[in-house]
């Protein structure tokens, strides 16, 4: 593998790790509100979002993990922040 593919590969992986645990922050954070129309949409994409995520995970090196946790780790920070601030709109209205 060319240097630029492994480049793409794990910013691939970052991002699919960022986006996926964005949706369990976000998920969290609507069942302690009880958003129930929220909780559905966020776990339907956690877990279609999963579905992609396995065979990369699994199979991938030991660089490959601690990239797609550092954008898991982003993205739950990320995600925390987005929902809240959905909580504050939706309040709002």
């Amino acid at each position: 593998m060319t240097k630029n593919k492994k480049i793409t590969a794990r910013i691939s992986l970052f991002i699919t790790g960022f986006i996926q645990v964005f949706f369990v922050a976000a998920n969290t954070f609507f069942l302690a509100k009880e958003l129930y129309l929220a909780v559905l949409a966020a776990s339907f994409m956690i877990s279609l979002i999963w579905s992609f995520n396995v065979k990369k995970v699994a199979f991938g090196s030991g660089t490959d993990r601690v990239v797609y946790a550092g954008g898991a780790s982003i993205g739950s920070l990320f995600g925390l922040w987005s929902s809240s601030h959905i909580i504050s709109i939706i309040n709002w209205i």
